[in-house]
């Protein structure tokens, strides 16, 4: 069975700092695209960040130079780490991976964690 549990939301003020947490299980973390996506009230999906295919990071314009990437590979974790937040940043953020299941069968499928509730407010 698949499981994406994010954790590490919650609400800052304006210029505060949080870090989501994604710990995973259940298919080929190794080489799975992972991702996240936020979505406010109201508004369409957007991507955040995601690994590109050389490990390499990217960023969508509104969140380059404060949101970081990482990942743990024994951990089976990805983490955002999200500085210099604004009130724009207010969202629930979903951690994503499309990957191959632990039997390594294709297709690849797609996973979404129920994602965690991040306020920033003024």
């Amino acid at each position: 069975e698949v499981q994406i549990v994010e954790s590490g939301g919650g609400s800052v003020q304006v210029g505060g700092s949080l870090t989501l947490s994604c710990t995973t299980s259940g298919f080929v973390f190794e080489d799975a695209d992972m991702k996240w996506y936020r979505q406010a009230d109201g508004t369409e999906c957007e991507l955040v960040a995601k690994f590109e295919d050389d490990g390499s990071t990217f960023y969508s314009d509104f969140v380059k130079g404060r949101f970081s990437l990482s990942r743990d590979s024994a951990k089976k974790a990805v983490y955002l780490q999200m500085n210099s937040l604004r009130p724009v940043d207010t969202a629930v953020y979903h951690c994503t991976a499309v990957a191959y299941d632990v039997t390594g069968a294709c297709p690849r499928g797609e996973w979404w964690g129920q994602g965690p509730q991040v306020t920033v407010s003024s």
